[in-house]
């Protein structure tokens, strides 16, 4: 085997590019870029070529579809399908699985499965803390449900739309919004099934912070009176009662000092701060929307820049680690603002009340903060050893009267790229504008939904693909390749596809997996002169639906520390699940398409 010079360029930068996104060194969207660069600079791609991923429909349906979800949780449609699953699912074990699971898989065929987990991840803990269930016994059964869930379209993976793309690009009939989803309504029920039977393998683990973990609406923060306030004048029973629904007052400071009489009919003053508790959604609301209301830390603390901050600043909670530098100190004595360029505007405690100004506060292992600042500082905190994870807010107020809009919108985005009516792209990125322009969303909440990370990265792996086929490194490791499977049955050799993708995609993402492996399965189908189709879905099936290990799915970190799950959890549940899976795809597969 003979491997010429573009070849051997393409594989050196290849590696480079792999050893690049499995050590993590540098963020996966940069890595993209860099390799996108190092393939026009060695001349294996036109600039044209290597840019095209920006223009390409996988990147354009990604974007849409994160603006589409941004309008559903806008308008609180999101959030009511939730609190009506937790409500289905009773206070049987078995009936909770039964019914989280499926309605968790369906919420994830038409958004982020991300979203769909963070969302969901409150709501499982309400229910099992209910019912006296362990946390443990019904988080990884919604995990796993929202990952099978993105099987079942073709808009909820970016590894499905990255195959189309490339599928098109050889020559084949594009795929349509429905094409997987026989395959996925079949995972799904397996799925469900297994978790049903199989409820054995699962981990019975509970304690406090599998019940209160995550839990959105108990946290403390402060409200200053601002000098020109409405507000001044006004009596503490008035502001209770017009808050009612939205806060609770827990303590009143005045210069500092806490007042010892807060009768309903003392009034208030400029400079005075209310300690309340209040939900991610009200404290954004109060942020942004409140007049003479201000957040006392973002006051004392912040730049001073409003518009900016309404502009970049966003609001994560985050969990002080067992062994943070943090703990024993107070909030004002870590010096957030100085050392890390954040505020913290929230505190949340499994024991107790707060009293008192935040800043006074000593924080303790496992408090839950509320921090407000740039992405950037808040991307730099979350890599130290102090949190053990930072998870963005999705906290603005909804507009629950424009929820059949929302809901009228995605119908006819979904009807449209279904019948082609309109090309996909079209669809979804019209149906991404008429949320905006209907007010479901805001359009500064549009683009901090996207996930930029996630579109820059897939308009950076796509020429990498290009670039595998123009060199013909795809046709040499497929001719390569092919001399072992042209003795396999179609389902081993679907089953063999699967499985490449299904261990690559625990140390790449799905579309970085989809991407390098599809090309030199197109040209196995060449040369075994067998169907692209189903070789194809049998990868995107595999760097979609391994479960093998709790790094293979972002939504596996997030339920991790709130299940009190180990490594080995997911093994014992993943490994037989994925086996399943394996081989019921590669079956399907060739039954449907060779």
């Amino acid at each position: 085997m003979t491997v010429t010079v573009e070849q051997g360029m393409f594989l050196a930068i290849l590696a480079a590019t792999l050893a690049l996104f499995i050590s993590e060194k540098l963020r996966v969207d940069l890595v993209a870029m860099l390799a996108t660069l190092a393939l026009v600079l060695t001349g294996l791609l036109e600039p044209r070529e290597a840019l095209s991923g920006f223009s390409s429909e996988p990147a354009i349906i990604v974007a849409a579809v994160f603006v589409l979800s941004a309008g559903l949780s806008a308008t609180g449609i999101t959030e009511r399908i939730g609190a009506a699953i937790g409500r289905a699912a009773g206070t049987s074990e078995w009936r909770a699985i039964a019914v989280l699971m499926p309605a968790t898989a369906c919420m994830a065929a038409f958004s982020h499965h991300l979203m769909v987990t963070a969302m969901m991840l409150p709501i499982v803990l309400r229910v099992a803390r209910d019912s006296g269930m362990a946390a443990s016994r019904l988080l990884m059964p919604m995990s796993l449900a929202a990952s099978l869930g993105t099987t079942l379209t073709l808009i909820s993976a970016p590894a499905f739309l990255l195959a189309g793309d490339l599928l098109r690009r050889h020559g084949e009939p594009p795929l349509d919004l429905f094409t997987f989803t026989p395959i996925g309504a079949v995972l799904v029920v397996l799925g469900t099934v297994f978790m049903l039977l199989g409820r054995g393998l699962l981990p019975r683990r509970q304690g406090e912070a599998g019940n209160d973990y995550l839990k959105l609406d108990r946290y403390y923060t402060e409200l200053l009176v601002d000098e020109d306030s409405p507000w001044i004048g006004r009596t503490l029973g008035e502001f209770r009662s017009h808050f009612a629904k939205r806060l609770e007052t827990v303590d009143w400071l005045r210069h500092g000092q806490r007042l010892p009489n807060q009768t309903e009919d003392l009034e208030l003053q400029g400079g005075d701060v209310l300690l309340v508790r209040a939900s991610p959604e009200q404290i954004a609301a109060l942020k942004d929307d409140e007049p003479g209301l201000l957040l006392h830390a973002v006051v004392r603390y912040g730049d001073g820049d409003s518009k900016k901050a309404k502009a970049r600043h966003q609001l994560v909670q985050a969990v002080v680690a067992p062994n943070s530098e943090f703990i024993g100190h107070t909030i004002a004595s870590v010096d957030f603002i100085r050392a890390y360029g954040v505020v913290v505007v929230g505190l949340w405690r499994r024991d107790g009340w707060l009293h008192g100004e935040l800043s006074d506060i000593v924080l303790r292992e496992g408090d839950l903060m509320v921090l407000s600042g740039e992405p950037e500082a808040l991307s730099e905190l979350g890599g130290t050893r102090n949190f053990l994870m930072l998870i963005p807010f999705r906290a603005e107020w909804h507009s629950p009267r424009r929820a059949p809009v929302a809901l009228a919108i995605l119908a006819a985005t979904l009807v449209a790229a279904a019948t082609e009516m309109l090309p996909p792209q079209i669809a979804f990125l019209a149906g991404a504008a008429a949320m905006v322009l209907t007010g479901c969303t805001s359009l500064e909440r549009a683009y901090r939904e996207i996930d930029v990370r996630i579109f820059v990265m897939i308009a950076g792996v796509i020429p990498l693909g290009l670039a595998m086929s123009r060199t013909g490194t795809a046709q040499m490791l497929a001719n390569l390749l092919s001399g072992y499977a042209g003795s396999l049955t179609p389902f081993v050799l679907l089953a063999i596809l699967f499985t490449a993708a299904a261990l690559l995609t625990q140390i790449l993402s799905d579309a970085a997996t989809t991407v390098l492996l599809v090309p030199i399965a197109l040209a196995m189908a060449d040369s075994l002169g067998l169907p692209a189709l189903p070789m194809v879905v049998c990868i995107a099936m595999g760097a979609v639906a391994s479960f093998l290990t709790p790094i293979g799915h972002h939504g596996n970190l997030l339920i991790l520390n709130p299940g009190q799950y180990r490594f080995a959890d997911f093994l014992r549940v993943g490994i037989p699940l994925t086996i399943l899976i394996g081989a019921t795809v590669a079956y399907m597969a060739q039954r449907l398409w060779m």
